[in-house]
């Protein structure tokens, strides 16, 4: 189904992704980025002169009740997820589009989730790395067969976990055909990035089962192993599958490389994260998705609700200290519940550019 509709965009938050997402929705034809909105007046200023945009407002709610947008787009610390999301919902928008993570909580995104159900929106939750061209890559050599038959699908980053994992689990399910998490099993360590904006445990890794016998392996923060081929902390991701015939992989700032069936040693790509590549089709997904309800957007708040899952499932196991089974319900807030039990000594970093990268 196409469409010639121009969509009205509100977007709220001018930090440096707000600013991605203002910059592409004003690109794209399909959209009029109709205001935006920041918390410092300056800032709003600014970004309003750079990019033409006469509507603006310190206010989010006032704001989308006076343009009544089709896409409210929200890129602020996780802190206030629920709120913006009732802001967009009752601006009466089509599609709510925020950054990731979804929440803090477990009990916040089942929130969040009966919300937007509620009022048939649509999210989209921005794990917008899928399309860059690497990801790409592994994903279509794991889907062609050329590594046999998938059995571990894996993840690590040194980066904290409220800030990569979410990735890192988008990502693994996608190179499991979006398999359902069945139950996981993690250990946690470290209390300094508790108080982080995005809150979380030093380090944490763990098992994930999922429905199809296929096992994730992930680790996440300082005693996560270093990716020496990638140079900043931000891009220091590797993911990927391996099978009974080979295996793929993609650094989010380094390429791919694999070895397949038909393969003699191993075969590799270039690609790094580029928003300058990977927010465009990001977008256009978006319009394609308001168009037509078949056309479901890669980075669906569903899908995210269910990697987001996996990671809280994980805090939960690390607080348990035993296997928690998926789906998982409302309960005490689970980084409130593991700043209880996590001991008070020191994370023990992999090697010493991991502690440089780690920011230590």
């Amino acid at each position: 189904m196409s469409s010639n509709k121009i969509y009205k965009v509100v977007v709220v938050g001018l930090g440096k992704r707000g600013m991605h997402h203002a910059k592409f929705f004003k690109a794209n034809p399909r959209f009029e980025l109709a205001g935006i909105c920041g918390r410092n007046t300056a800032k709003v200023a600014k970004a309003a002169a750079d990019l033409g945009v006469t509507r603006t407002s310190t206010d989010p709610a006032a704001l989308s009740r006076e343009i009544r947008p089709d896409v409210f787009c929200f890129c602020t610390p996780p802190s206030v997820r629920v709120d913006l999301i009732n802001v967009g919902i009752q601006s009466g928008a089509k599609l709510i589009a925020y950054e990731k993570p979804m929440a803090l909580s477990m009990r916040e995104a089942i929130e969040i989730r009966e919300a937007v159900q509620s009022a048939g929106v649509k999210t989209v939750v921005s794990h917008q790395h899928r399309y860059g061209q690497h990801y790409r890559r592994v994903k279509e050599l794991v889907a062609s067969g050329a590594i046999g038959r998938v059995h571990t699908v894996y993840g690590h980053s040194v980066g904290w976990m409220l800030q990569i994992l979410t990735h890192l689990a988008d990502y693994m399910r996608w190179y499991n055909d979006n398999q359902p998490a069945e139950w996981v099993m993690a250990q946690a360590a470290g209390r300094g990035k508790l108080v982080d904006n995005h809150p979380s445990p030093d380090y944490i890794a763990g098992f994930i089962q999922f429905a199809n016998g296929v096992r994730g392996v992930v680790e996440c923060g300082a005693g996560a192993p270093d990716v020496p081929e990638v140079d900043y902390w931000w891009r220091k991701n590797r993911i990927g599958a391996q099978g009974t015939e080979g295996f793929a992989e993609v650094l989010t700032g380094g390429g791919w490389r694999a070895i397949t069936r038909d393969q003699k040693g191993v075969i590799s790509g270039e690609g790094c994260m580029n928003y300058d590549l990977d927010m465009p089709p990001y977008i256009e997904d978006i319009a394609r998705w308001l168009d037509d309800d078949n056309a479901v957007h890669p980075c669906n708040g569903d899908s995210a609700y269910q990697g987001f899952e996996i990671m809280m499932a994980l805090v939960r196991s690390a607080i348990q200290r035993g296997q928690v089974r998926l789906p998982l319900g409302p309960a005490e807030p689970e980084l409130e519940a593991l700043s209880r039990v996590l001991p008070n000594t020191p994370v023990l970093y992999s090697t010493e550019a991991n502690r440089e990268s780690y920011g230590s």
